[in-house]
């Protein structure tokens, strides 16, 4: 089973994909891991290697054709990851979670330590240059969700309860598989 996981910065994504994986046995790998160990590597925070990256396509080109030679030749993995759902072309099941703007800013003020307004205007900024690198790069407007079988809140439901759902989802496919 190929399962990919994507949403925008502080819905969730690698919270429900390390449930997953965890659960059924699954490798994960993550784009958002790739850049962040690339920021640090090129001594930059998230904000500047975004920036960086606005300027040098190179980089995202980089961590989309791993993440989709990775996602389309491995059998049991979720990858998860921003563009994720777009890039892997074989995978069994596309995963979007949303939140508020406000929600995903508290949780990443939480995860790195930053106050809720610093949070809130650097993921704001992190979300409009993703949104400009994709639309530049591929040509994809990130707000359309058209590409995936399953949209949900992590505002509204907690990682046990997206697991839930995706588990249910998970189960039809097995026996959708079987009876063809």
């Amino acid at each position: 089973m190929r399962i990919t996981i994507s949403g925008p910065p502080g819905s969730g994504t690698t919270s429900l994909a390390r449930y997953l994986a965890g659960k059924y046995g699954l490798d994960l790998t993550s784009a958002g891991e790739v850049f962040r160990q690339l920021a640090r590597e090129h001594g930059m925070d998230l904000a500047e290697f975004g920036r960086f990256a606005e300027n040098d396509p190179s980089v995202d080109r980089m961590i989309d054709a791993r993440q989709k030679e990775i996602g389309e030749g491995a059998g049991n993995i979720i990858i998860e990851g921003r563009l994720s759902g777009r890039m892997i072309e074989n995978a069994d099941l596309r995963i979007w979670l949303s939140a508020s703007l406000s929600c995903r800013a508290k949780r990443i003020a939480g995860r790195d330590e930053m106050d809720e307004e610093g949070a809130r205007v650097y993921t704001l900024n992190r979300q409009n240059s993703e949104a400009t690198r994709y639309r530049n790069y591929y040509d994809i407007d990130i707000s359309d969700l058209s590409p995936y079988d399953i949209v949900l809140s992590s505002e509204t439901f907690g990682v046990d309860a997206l697991g839930a759902i995706v588990d249910t989802a998970i189960a039809c496919l097995a026996r959708q598989d079987k009876s063809l």
